[in-house]
């Protein structure tokens, strides 16, 4: 299978004489995960067009969120001009022509792209817990309230399930505290409140059916190509929480649900996250070991996770030691903090001979970049200064009628444009509460002495035994309610959360 170029050496391209110095990213350690870091403006985002369009054009699917609306350009044939071909041609390009790569695009807000849903239930209560900004002893009742679901056969789909669970939590609070833990009027309400601030951002549009399936983003073309699913982010972006928590979802659901397929010739699915240093920001220990454990397993079931960020230190270590293929762009040391990042950076790569990292980081133009793959036998080669190749598509932004064209021709707008709202939690317990009024404004009970002037001898009595009078339960009522709360119980149990969160059942 060929393999995707990455760019030219430039230090010491005779390092490299089966490939003419060019620099390349074997399909095979795709799924050995990488990262692409570098100042603004230093070409990160070209670098990551450049990935995703290798990998798309060896039939592999490609995901990544769009976060300053240039990444769209993938969708568009490039313009092939003078310059581009020049570069193309220095670098060894071979067969450069600019084309568009098959694309779909995605919206939380459905907006952008097509929408794209979880439900509450799947999301699970850690990961809820984390976009909600809840502390410690208001994140423990809301894994109550999912408790609480699952013992009462509730399925929460969306945020008004939710809130109907928290209210029924709040009506029988006593109770639940005896069985569950404590649970507390202002730990209630300040979910509630943060529910309301989640609803106001957009973030309920998150919430719904029907919900994303894997395996629209992990499709390829009649030709052979792997689909390309850019996740628009511009807007979304700006709720770091919401954005953080929807990329980890995706990914614990990939680790979940795919099979183990050991060491591919190609990964199935390449992944990537921008902007890495808001999945670790504020995160908890708790959450980060687990992503750890993700990045450190989910290469075994054919995923390749790339993380981009401005420093390589805003990915921890422990996640760090684990990207095998690095591309590192210019960094400017002008701060303490800017230095520290250098100095990461440059103990990071395999050293070569002929290149001083510490100082050549600092001095590395547009488009050029440091950059160490993994090669024979999965080592790292030594790093080498590369002239990163240039993208076949648009480099910048679409028009909205562009981005129409391509929206028209997807396969899958019919099944995720419209939503679905199948009875849940919401409705469950509207229309329990609906019965309960209709019985306060029943006619008032007749009293023993009144069923027993009712007369009707033994036969009267087995009949009010068996189905009961207006005063008193029957037998056959007491034995329905018996089998339904326990046929509840059992879809309780069936709930399954995600390995982010937070209770585990069986599906």
């Amino acid at each position: 299978m060929d393999p995707i170029l990455v760019g030219k050496a430039v230090t010491t391209p005779d390092a490299l004489p089966e490939t003419g110095g060019r620099v390349h990213l074997q399909p095979r350690y795709g799924n050995r995960h990488g990262l692409v870091a570098g100042a603004t403006g230093t070409g990160k985002t070209v670098t990551l067009m450049t990935l995703a369009e290798g990998f798309s054009r060896i039939g592999v699917p490609v995901f990544l969120a769009d976060v300053k609306g240039d990444v769209a350009g993938l969708a568009v044939a490039g313009d092939g001009g003078e310059k581009l071909l020049q570069r193309a041609a220095m670098i060894g390009a071979d067969g450069y022509t600019p084309e568009a790569s098959p694309v779909l695009f995605w919206d939380i807000y459905g907006k952008s792209g097509h929408p794209v849903r979880t439900t509450v239930s799947e999301i699970g209560p850690t990961l809820l817990g984390r976009m909600l900004e809840l502390n410690d002893t208001q994140s423990g009742v809301l894994d109550i309230t999912f408790k609480l679901a699952d013992d009462r056969g509730l399925l929460l789909l969306d945020l008004a399930d939710l809130r109907a669970l928290l209210a029924l939590v709040a009506e029988e609070r006593k109770a639940i505290s005896t069985s569950y833990g404590l649970v507390s009027a202002p730990s209630i309400g300040a979910i509630q409140r943060a529910l309301l601030r989640l609803e106001q951002e957009g973030g309920n549009q998150f919430f719904g059916e029907p919900a994303l399936e894997l395996a629209d983003l992990m499709r390829t073309t009649p030709e052979g190509r792997g689909v390309i699913g850019i996740l628009a982010a511009d807007q979304l972006v700006l709720k770091p929480r919401l954005y953080s928590t929807f990329l980890l979802w995706l990914l614990s659901e990939l680790f979940e649900n795919l099979p183990e397929v050991g060491d591919l010739d190609k990964p199935k699915l390449v992944f990537v996250f921008d902007e890495a240093h808001l999945l670790f920001k504020d995160a908890p220990p708790a959450l980060r070991q687990r992503v750890e454990q993700v990045v450190r397993i989910i290469r075994s079931k054919g995923v390749g996770i790339y993380f981009c960020s401005q420093f390589p230190d805003d990915v921890p270590d422990e996640i760090l030691g684990q990207l095998g293929n690095r591309v590192q762009h210019a960094l400017r040391a002008f701060t303490p903090r800017d230095q520290k990042a250098v100095r990461t950076a440059a103990e990071t790569f395999v050293a070569n001979p002929a290149l001083d990292v510490a100082k050549v980081i600092g001095q590395l133009g547009t488009g050029e970049a440091l950059v160490s793959t993994l090669q024979g036998k999965g080592a790292p080669m030594p790093v080498e200064q590369t002239l990163i190749a240039p993208p076949r598509c648009r480099m910048g932004a679409i028009t909205e009628a562009e981005r129409a064209r391509v929206r028209a021709t997807s396969t899958v707008g019919a099944k995720y444009d419209t939503t679905v709202d199948r009875e849940s939690a919401f409705e469950m317990l509207a229309a329990k509460a609906e019965t309960v009024l209709e019985s306060a404004q029943a006619p008032k009970a007749r009293t023993a002495a009144e069923d027993d002037a009712g007369g009707g001898g033994f036969g009267q009595s087995v009949k009010d035994a068996l189905f009961g009078t207006k005063r008193r339960q029957g037998m056959v009522e007491t034995m329905a309610k018996q089998t339904a709360r326990t046929v509840g119980n059992q879809i309780g149990r069936q709930i399954l959360r995600g390995i982010f969160g937070g209770i585990t059942g069986k599906r």
